[in-house]
């Protein structure tokens, strides 16, 4: 009987380390994503960004 506990708390702590990584594998590959786009489109969001800056200045902000 003992066996099999010690076998049913391994299977759930492996399962919860799996779920653990599996979340940190997703935030990585979000984190690859969005480095990606902000390479593509680094010109545009410059662009927008000293617009917006330009804009408040321009309002007395």
């Amino acid at each position: 009987m003992k066996s099999s506990k010690n076998g049913n708390e391994k299977r759930r702590f492996t399962m919860k380390n799996s779920k653990k990584g599996m979340e940190l594998v997703q935030v990585g590959i979000l984190i690859g994503i969005a480095v990606f786009l902000g390479l593509i489109f680094k010109t545009q969001i410059g662009d927008f960004i000293n617009g917006v800056f330009n804009s408040l200045m321009g309002a007395g902000f």
